[in-house]
This record gives C-alpha cells, sequence and structure tokens, in this order.
C-alpha cells in the first residue's frame, strides 16, 4: 500500500465521519426534546362527576381499579420489579422534563372490575376518575393493557389534539403488539412505553441531555434495529455456523509429528483413553474437558490437546489442578426486606477429595415496586386531568 492509497484512504474515512456528524445532527434536531406537546384544538374533556371509593389507593368508580402507584400498577403481573422500576423511572423523567403524567396499567381482564364494556369506555372513565395529567393542560397519557381480553389502549387527554390518535395507533401496532403476539409481554410494555414517550416528548428516555448528534443516531439505530431485525437471526446463525465449522477444522486439521515429520493419526474416543491420566479420564467423564489424542504411527509421538466444555459446571480444583470440582449452594438464613440472608458454598473435587466451605452474604429484597407513591417524585396524587376518548386501541 502506497503514501497515495493512505492518503485516498483517510480522505474517505474523514468524508464518512463528517458525513455521519451532518446526518445525525440534522436527524436530532429535526427531533428536538418538546417542552410544549399540545397542538391544533384540543378537545372539550367531560364532566366527570364519580365519586370516590373508601379504602381505595385512588379515587375509583364502580367497575374501575383505584392505584397504588402514580407511574405503575402491574395488576395483571406482566412485569417483573425490574422492569417495573426502569418504566418507572423512564415516567418520572418524562414528568420531571415535561410535566407530562403517564402511567401504566396492566389488569387480568375488565370483567375483574366488573366492566363488561369495551376497552375505550373502561380507559376513558378510568382515566378520568384517577384524573390522570394536569388539570389545565389535559396532557395525561395512560397505556392500559388487559391480559386476557388480548386488548390494550393509549388513552389521551382532551388536550391532544385528534391527529395524535394516528401516532398512538402507529405506537401499538408497531412497538406493543408484536411482542404480545408471542406472550412476551414485559418486551413489548417496555418498548411501547419508550415508543411513546418519543411520540409525545420527541425524545427516547435516556436522551434529554444528550447532543442533537447523538439523539439522531439514536433515532437512526432504532429505526434501522426495527427494519432489519429479521435479518439479524439469520446473519447470527450463519456466522455461528461458520465460527463452529472453523473451530471443528482447526481441531481436526492434517498435522505432521514433530519428531519425524509423519502425518499424525487421530485416536479415537476408546483408544485415547490409553494416553489419558486418571485425572483426564474423569474431565471426559464428568464432559468437563474433552480431549484429542494424535499420534504418530513410525516413532509413538503423541500430542494430547484438551478442549473446555462452553457450559460445563465443574471448575478447575485448586489442588490437583483438574477441572473437577463441583460447588454446591444452600441457603443458610433467607433474606427479607429488612435484613440480608447468607448462604453456605461447598466446594468437592471429585479427583483428588479436595474440600472448602465460605459463606456469603445474600442481599436484603427491594422493596415491592408496586408500594410507590410516584418513586423519586414528590406527588401524592394526579393532576386533575381528563380525556374526551381520544388514542387508540389494539388487540392480539
Amino acid at each position: 500500500m502506497t503514501r497515495y492509497d493512505i492518503k485516498i484512504g483517510m480522505a474517505a474515512l474523514a468524508i464518512v465521519v463528517i458525513l455521519g456528524l451532518v446526518i445525525g445532527y440534522v436527524v436530532g434536531s429535526l427531533n428536538a426534546p418538546r417542552s410544549q406537546i399540545l397542538s391544533g384544538e384540543p378537545r372539550t374533556p367531560p364532566v366527570f362527576d364519580g365519586t370516590a371509593a373508601e379504602g381505595g389507593g385512588g379515587p375509583t368508580v364502580e367497575g374501575i381499579p383505584g392505584w397504588r402507584d402514580l407511574y405503575v400498577n402491574d395488576y395483571g403481573d406482566l412485569l417483573s420489579d425490574a422492569a417495573e422500576a426502569r418504566i418507572r423511572t423512564q415516567l418520572e423523567e418524562l414528568y420531571d422534563r415535561t410535566g407530562v403524567e403517564m402511567t401504566v396499567l396492566t389488569i387480568p381482564e375488565m370483567i375483574t372490575y366488573g366492566w363488561s364494556g369495551d376497552i375505550e369506555g373502561f380507559a376513558t372513565t378510568l382515566f378520568n376518575a384517577w384524573g390522570i395529567g394536569d388539570a389545565g393542560r389535559n396532557d395525561g397519557v395512560l397505556v392500559l393493557v388487559s391480559r386476557y381480553n388480548r386488548q390494550m389502549r393509549i388513552e389521551l387527554g382532551a388536550g391532544y389534539d385528534a391527529s395524535r390518535d394516528a401516532d398512538m395507533q402507529r405506537v401499538i401496532d408497531d412497538d406493543f403488539l408484536p411482542a404480545f403476539r408471542e406472550d412476551a409481554y414485559e418486551r413489548g410494555i417496555e418498548r411501547g412505553v419508550e415508543a411513546t414517550i418519543f411520540e409525545i416528548a420527541g425524545v427516547y428516555p435516556g436522551g434529554w441531555n444528550k447532543s442533537a448528534t447523538a439523539r439522531g443516531w439514536d433515532i437512526i439505530g432504532r429505526w434501522a434495529l426495527d427494519r432489519i431485525g429479521l435479518l439479524i437471526a439469520p446473519v447470527l446463525a450463519g456466522l455461528g455456523g461458520l465460527f463452529l465449522a472453523i473451530r471443528r477444522y482447526l481441531r481436526r486439521r492434517p498435522r505432521r509429528c514433530p519428531d519425524c515429520g509423519t502425518m499424525m493419526l487421530l485416536a479415537g474416543e476408546t483408544a485415547d483413553d490409553e494416553h489419558l491420566d486418571g485425572g483426564q479420564r474423569l474431565e471426559e467423564y464428568l464432559g468437563s474437558v474433552d480431549y484429542d489424542v494424535w499420534y504418530c504411527p513410525d516413532c509413538a509421538h503423541n500430542d494430547i490437546h484438551g478442549y473446555k466444555a462452553w457450559f460445563g459446571s465443574h471448575a478447575v480444583c485448586p489442588d490437583c489442578g483438574y477441572r473437577t470440582l463441583e460447588t454446591r449452594s444452600e441457603v443458610v438464613e433467607a433474606p427479607t426486606k429488612k435484613r440480608a440472608g447468607s448462604k453456605q458454598l461447598d466446594y468437592n473435587c471429585e479427583h483428588c477429595g479436595y474440600h472448602d466451605s465460605e459463606m456469603r452474604t445474600i442481599p436484603a429484597l427491594s422493596e415491592s415496586s408496586s408500594s410507590g407513591g410516584g418513586g423519586g417524585s414528590s406527588r401524592s396524587s394526579f393532576g386533575g386531568g381528563r380525556s374526551s376518548g381520544g388514542g387508540a386501541s389494539g388487540r392480539w
């Protein structure tokens, strides 16, 4: 390669980098975070005269559940604690940045609460019973998933223009429903919430402080992944198959004897035991290491090559050095929300008899995420917003 070739390559690389920065900046600028999300003529919110039910976590009417948390109420048991925490953080961030109250509710099915109507009426009544969104702007957002009805709805406050219904329908069709059809509810809800936040605020969670270029490439990357997702699996499978084929070739490739130069032979699984010691034979029996024995038919030289199992459960013994150490764990004291627990680990080598034990601490359980009252926010209730039935629905 000449100096001229290097200069041409560097110039091409610089052009690609500059174009990338420009494209990212343009896309990011066109999708800047929005502090004012309402447009057009707002819909007139209905008057709601429901009364609060006694003892509820929030205002309710007959046939409508009360809320326990301002951001996530997983009554349908579709989310893990970790997923609830991630979603709650995103919705708190949305509220802190824009003042928009968005909440997620999952339920087993509407009949659980005595509701026999459609999900649109259920969502609107619930939205108004809770008072989601600012009372002046009516900018609240409700994501409702009814598990066994196999229906969902994004209900919008009356302050949103009717054109936003189509945006919400696109989010439901592209982000929520594909995962729901695979019963991957947690993945669908997390993905759908992120997409809903983007439609409402113009930025994905975590992107508020990013530069325009970084935001732009975040959007481009998500767009590209959405469209090449079907290609990723076969490409990865092909690469994995290629890797295994190369690995097999390198393992079984012909080789010459380093002593006399004669082509060596690979011993069979039974014959190679003659060349292995007791620890190596035990490793093969346990499946922790697989050995190949190559031998020279002329000078009797042999080479032994060990290949560690990718998913073996045995570790290397600190005494004998063979991969024959078994680890067993037993909980001594279970953790609670108020104190940590402990467990005992026992190490036993099946080759040399080595034994050791140690105690480890199990962290205390985190507080249930359903008991929050708005996470890190100081809010203790919704803002009194209303909906006039705007939004979109989906079935799977």
